[in-house]
C-alpha cells in the first residue's frame, strides 16, 4: 500500500550543526560536506560538475560529451514502443535473483554511467551523496533520504546477472513512447532515425494517449528508472506515492525541466510531481568528488530499508 502525503514548504528543515568558529564547513556523518552558510540556509548548489564544467552540458568540448551524445544516438534509435513493452513483460517476471537493497547498493560499486556527463564515479557514491544532502535539509522525511539511497539502483540492469543490457537500455533520460518526441529532449535530432517517428499513431502530441490520463497509463522509455519502479510496487514497499513516482520519473528531464507532456499528467502526478522537483536538486547537485563514509551512514539507512522494504526482494 502506498500513502500520500503533503508537500512541505520549501527550503531548510534544519539548524546547522555547531562546528568550529575557523570551520567554513558542516559535515553529516557520512562525511558530506556542506557550507557552513548559504542563500537560502539549505543545500548549497555548487557551480560546476566533477568535471569543473556546468551541470548537464551536453555540448561542452570533451572526449566525455562526444561519448555521452554516441550514448543518446543510439538510445533515441533503438527506444521504441514495442521494445518498452516487451522489456517490461521481460523484467516484470522479477525472476532474476532474490537480494536485500543493501545487497543491490553494494553491487552498483560495478557500475559507472556513460550517459552522464556530470560524473563518473561509481554510483554507490552517487546515491550516498544524494541520501545525505536530503537528509540535511529534510530531516524528518525519512522516505526522502531512503529515495536518495535507492532511486538509481535499478543500474544493476548492466550486469551479467541481470542480463548485461546495453546501457542504452538502462541509463540516460527517460522520455514517453506512443507520442510525439519533444524536442526539449536532450540531442532529439537522432529520433529521426527512430521507427516510432514514422508511425502516424504515434506522431500527434497526445498520440495513442488522452489529455490527463495519468503518466501510470504511459509508456516511458526502458531503463533503470522503471525496472526499479517495478521492483519496489511489486515487492509491497511502503514508500509514499511520492516515493514511486520518484523512482520512475527522475529521469524525466523533458517534464521536470522543461515542462513537457504535462498535458498527460494527472492530479495525482501534479502533486507528486512537486516533490519530484525538490528531489531533483539533489539527485544533479550533489554530484561531486566528495566521498562517503559508508560504514558509518550504513546502519542509518539500514533502520530506513528494514522500515519501507521486506527484507529480501525480488528481482
Amino acid at each position: 500500500m502506498t500513502i500520500l502525503i503533503e508537500q512541505p514548504e520549501l527550503g531548510s528543515q534544519v539548524e546547522d550543526k555547531e562546528v568550529p568558529s575557523d570551520s567554513n564547513e558542516l559535515v553529516l556523518d557520512g562525511g558530506f560536506l556542506m557550507p557552513k552558510i548559504v542563500s537560502n540556509g539549505g543545500f548549497d548548489v555548487p557551480d560546476t560538475n566533477s568535471f569543473g564544467q556546468s551541470f548537464r552540458d551536453y555540448d561542452a568540448e570533451s572526449e566525455r560529451q562526444k561519448s555521452v551524445e554516441e550514448f543518446y544516438r543510439l538510445q533515441h534509435i533503438n527506444q521504441t514502443y514495442d521494445f518498452v513493452k516487451r522489456m517490461r513483460e521481460e523484467y516484470g517476471k522479477l525472476d532474476k535473483i532474490e537480494m536485500s537493497i543493501w545487497e543491490c547498493c553494494e553491487l552498483l560499486n560495478d557500475v559507472v554511467d556513460d550517459s552522464d556527463p556530470d560524473l563518473d564515479e561509481p554510483q554507490i557514491e552517487h546515491l550516498l551523496q544524494t541520501a545525505e544532502a536530503i537528509r540535511k535539509d529534510y530531516p524528518d522525511e525519512d522516505w526522502l533520504h531512503l529515495i536518495g539511497l535507492i532511486h538509481d539502483l535499478g543500474k544493476v540492469l548492466l550486469l551479467p546477472s541481470f542480463g548485461e543490457l546495453p546501457q542504452w537500455a538502462v541509463v540516460g533520460d527517460t522520455f514517453p513512447l506512443g507520442c510525439a518526441f519533444d524536442e526539449s529532449i536532450v540531442h532529439h535530432k537522432h529520433f529521426k532515425d527512430n521507427p516510432d517517428s514514422k508511425n502516424d499513431a504515434y506522431s500527434t502530441k497526445n498520440g495513442i494517449y488522452s489529455e490527463g490520463c495519468g503518466l501510470d497509463n504511459v509508456m516511458i522509455s526502458w531503463g533503470h528508472d522503471d525496472y526499479m519502479y517495478l521492483v519496489a510496487k511489486e515487492n509491497g514497499t511502503t514508500l509514499p506515492s511520492a516515493g514511486l513516482f520518484i523512482i520512475r520519473y527522475h529521469s524525466f528531464y523533458a517534464l521536470h525541466r522543461s515542462e513537457a507532456y504535462k498535458h498527460l499528467m494527472n492530479e495525482e502526478d501534479v502533486e507528486n510531481l512537486k516533490w519530484l522537483k525538490i528531489f531533483n536538486k539533489y539527485d544533479l547537485y550533489s554530484k561531486s568528488k566528495v566521498h562517503i563514509d559508508v560504514e558509518k551512514v550504513k546502519p542509518y539507512y539500514i533502520s530506513l530499508i528494514e522500515k519501507y522494504f521486506p527484507a529480501k526482494l525480488r528481482w
